[in-house]
């Protein structure tokens, strides 16, 4: 039945009737300054930390069988580690103008995306695609738009080469000439500055931005009273009008692709919205794989944190949370809704707005 309650498993997903069989399931730092990040590194240097994303509190009866889960409330990113990485994610001067940082296109303080249509690299260059937040990005199960990567320390690649405009060996050589990076590198890795290792703290301190506790967390552990009447309401038909057959698991997405334009063609409405017909950067997951089958297939994202990262979908056409309901509700599951039931959605989404992991 569409939209009935799923579990996380792959035939659980089915039974929302729109899931492919090919999909694939499965503490925030401040950005810290050199100094601050040296001082933490001054402690004996620690061992490897790999461990799994921490299992889920058992949830009570009632919300266990909810396609939806709860986030995690603590991640266990080396520290030291993640400290270097918040280091190099705002450090602008390892991008090739030297003005351009990760910070620049995942602004923390706005909810980890700029705002833009198109985010603007070194030297101006514009980004092909709309640019995701970074909250929670290491529970989704691959990465970027098309999902070409398969973890995040492949996926700095992109933003390397294409928006910072530098190379690896260019960023090493740099951090090589700053005695505080090596300094840093050497506390916290045995073998100091290398590209396995400054992709490895970038993809370390990723795991520590985390947005858990949002209202809704509070509703899935059992607090029935963290959300209103109203709010409830647009959770139930978020369920049975089937948006929850994509939006699922902890992040609320992130862990499956879906065709864009299931019910009907999305670029022709967006031509009808004043924009451009399908073109090369709508091919989604094609790029990748050159299979027919995957043209125009994305990523699902994450709708954690919606109401904060305007503008919506890959090419950042849709300026509000209430156009993209309706959108997707149209082109996705073949509905058009009403006013009504578009702000009702529209308040439970704002229920998935979280901390960042660490604040109060």
């Amino acid at each position: 039945m569409l939209g009935a309650p799923c579990s996380g498993s792959k035939t659980a997903l089915w039974c929302a009737g729109r899931v492919p069989q090919h999909v694939f399931l499965v503490s925030w730092w401040p950005q810290a300054s050199l100094l601050s990040v040296l001082t933490l590194l001054a402690c004996e240097p620690a061992e490897v930390a790999v461990e799994p994303v921490p299992t889920q509190p058992q949830l009570p009866a009632a919300r266990a069988l909810e396609p939806l889960a709860p986030l995690p409330q603590a991640t266990h990113a080396d520290p030291k580690r993640a400290a270097l990485g918040a280091a190099l994610f705002a450090d602008a001067s390892l991008s090739a103008d030297g003005l351009v940082s990760c910070t620049t296109c995942h602004p923390l303080d706005r909810a980890g995306t700029d705002g833009l249509e198109h985010s603007r690299g070194a030297r101006g260059v514009e980004t092909a695609l709309n640019t995701p937040t970074v909250y929670n990005v290491t529970f989704n199960f691959r990465f970027n738009w098309n999902g070409a990567y398969a973890s995040i320390e492949d996926e700095l690649d992109a933003p390397v080469y294409l928006t910072l405009a530098t190379t690896w060996p260019e960023i090493v050589a740099k951090l090589r000439a700053k005695p505080e990076y090596v300094a840093g590198f050497a506390a916290a890795y045995p073998d100091a500055v290398t590209t396995s290792n400054v992709r490895d703290a970038i993809a370390r301190y990723l795991e520590t931005l985390t947005t858990p506790n949002a209202r809704f967390d509070q509703y899935l552990r059992g607090d029935t009273d963290a959300l209103s009447s109203e709010e409830r309401e647009g959770y139930e038909a978020f369920k049975t009008l089937g948006c929850a057959s994509c939006h699922q698991g902890a992040n609320v997405g992130g862990n499956m692709f879906q065709r864009l334009g299931v019910m009907s063609d999305y670029f022709e409405q967006r031509a009808l919205r004043g924009g451009r017909a399908a073109g090369p950067t709508d091919l989604g997951r094609f790029v990748t794989t050159r299979h027919p089958a995957d043209r125009y297939v994305f990523r699902v994202p994450s709708l954690r944190n919606v109401a904060l990262t305007p503008p919506y979908f890959h090419d950042g056409s849709v300026a509000t949370l209430s156009q993209a309901v309706s959108v997707m509700a149209e082109v996705q599951l073949g509905h058009t809704l009403s006013p009504d039931q578009v702000a009702s959605i529209v308040l439970f989404l704002n229920t998935l707005t979280g901390v960042p992991a660490g604040q109060p």
